[in-house]
């Protein structure tokens, strides 16, 4: 890699351990070790949109089975109910509870403090070539993701391996 790969590399790993970290802290104080990142992102979701397990299998891009056993846990814990929908009764919506909510507004206070502190550190100019790179970074990332999920899904692997298994062996 040239220097500034490198340097590329370091900064972006560093950026995201360090978000990641700072968060983690904050967390770890405001729900007194009671929550985990994804079960706070989990509430954000739910804040949001009242939604179902399904709706948050599909935002956050985790399996149903995951889900459903992370809205168990929050809801064995205190910060979701479930409620039948009253126009669908085989729909069941997640709701957050008084303590969920709590939780919910102080993760967005977070992240709004965080926003505002870099904020502070760049001239209006700085802010508008910052946007600017994380978008194309952002894009760049999500174009990568999708790529993925479908040079990874289910049904390419499988189509991977038979192909593997039907293939001549190149040492008889």
């Amino acid at each position: 890699m040239d220097s500034f790969s490198i340097e590329l590399n370091k900064l972006l790993v560093s950026t995201y351990r360090q978000i990641n970290r700072i968060e983690e802290i904050v967390l770890r104080n405001l729900s007194k070790d009671n929550l985990s990142i994804t079960e706070l992102h989990i509430l954000e979701v739910i804040g949001r949109s009242g939604c179902t397990v399904t709706d948050i299998s599909q935002n956050m891009g985790i399996s149903m089975p995951s889900a459903t056993i992370a809205i168990k846990k929050l809801e064995k814990k205190g910060y979701v109910t479930k409620a039948k929908d009253s126009d669908d009764a085989r729909r069941v919506c997640l709701q957050l509870t008084m303590l969920g909510r709590r939780a919910d507004a102080a993760h967005y206070w977070f992240h709004r403090h965080m926003i505002k502190s870099v904020e502070k550190e760049f001239e209006p100019e700085e802010r508008e070539l910052l946007l600017k790179a994380l978008n194309g970074l952002n894009e760049f990332f999500a174009r990568k993701g999708e790529g993925l999920e479908k040079t990874f899904s289910p049904e390419a692997l499988e189509a991977s391996r038979e192909k593997m298994l039907s293939a001549p062996d190149a040492n008889e």
